[in-house]
């Protein structure tokens, strides 16, 4: 899935290298995956420990503002499947041209009263197709999603953003002064370790944990949603796996090696040798090279 995030931006025009953000346990199997598909990030930075998303887009921001540059950052969390990758592009375009004065967040059309998910209320329209964002709600109950799904107005928070990086942190700071200064404290005592870049751990662990959404986005008036309809889906368990993938004639997900035999339901991953399943039913079994989850 991160190498599905990275590919699907091929073809936008003046896209740099990516700025990769995780954490130092996940740091080689990402480096692994990127060079696998000849996709070098132009960094790698390691949080010491998991501070959520509005500081690690802080210090994403200061990496790639290192060289006096301001440039826009196009912000893609890595657990998202998108099928239509032409229409998810064009919408990035729109996007793009309008970062001068707004921190943009891409809104997905809603097809069904989703409880699962934040939602975002549009307000005014933009240029390029672009609205102003009225509000953010939270998870809502099945009536309330109902409702929101009957207005019309209302999309579904997909997480995704983009913004000058400069913008981002004026208004980080406004908001959140302590957690901005956490981040540039981490981020000036940054240590190069091979081909990653380490947070200073006490200052980052220090920091305020919070996501962009109440960091910022529900706080600022430069807020815009763009609407996007292009088969997205944010795949935060197992059964969003297997839902957003393509199923067999019995309703089963197989990815590498796997033998399948009297199953139904399935998710089966093999990474390292061969995976057979006999009589399972609505299962989910994952074989690396250290461990097999069923």
């Amino acid at each position: 899935m991160l190498q599905d995030t990275v590919l699907r931006l091929d073809g936008i025009a003046e896209l740099e290298d990516a700025v990769v953000v995780c954490n130092e346990e996940h740091r080689f199997m990402v480096a692994e995956q990127l060079r696998a598909i000849n996709k070098i990030p132009s960094a790698i930075i390691l949080e010491p420990i998991g501070r959520n998303t509005a500081p690690a887009v802080a210090v994403a921001a200061m990496q790639a503002m290192r060289d006096g540059k301001d440039p826009i950052l196009l912000v893609l969390p890595a657990d998202h499947v998108i099928k239509n990758k032409d229409v998810f592009q064009k919408i990035v375009s729109a996007g793009s041209r309008l970062v001068k004065d707004h921190l943009v967040t891409f809104g997905v059309v809603p097809d069904l009263p989703e409880t699962g998910y934040g939602y975002i209320k549009s307000g005014i329209g933009l240029e390029d197709g672009g609205f102003e964002v009225e509000r953010f709600v939270e998870k809502p109950d099945l009536a309330t999603a109902e409702s929101y799904l009957a207005d019309g107005n209302y999309l579904w928070n997909s997480g995704m953003f983009m913004f000058r990086a400069s913008l981002y942190l004026h208004q980080l700071e406004k908001f959140n002064p302590e957690m901005i200064d956490a981040c540039r404290n981490a981020f000036t005592s940054i240590t190069a370790d091979l081909d990653f870049f380490r947070l200073e751990k006490e200052s980052f662990s220090a920091c305020p944990k919070d996501s962009i959404d109440y960091a910022v986005m529900e706080k600022t008036d430069m807020a815009a949603v763009i609407p996007l309809d292009a088969g997205w889906s944010d795949v935060g368990s197992w059964s969003s796996l297997w839902e957003a993938n393509e199923q067999d004639a019995k309703g089963n997900v197989v990815q590498g090696d796997v033998f399948i035999d009297d199953s139904e339901g399935c998710l089966v991953h093999a990474e390292s040798r061969l995976v057979a399943t006999v009589g399972l039913k609505d299962h989910v079994v994952v074989e690396t090279a250290d461990a097999v989850l069923v």
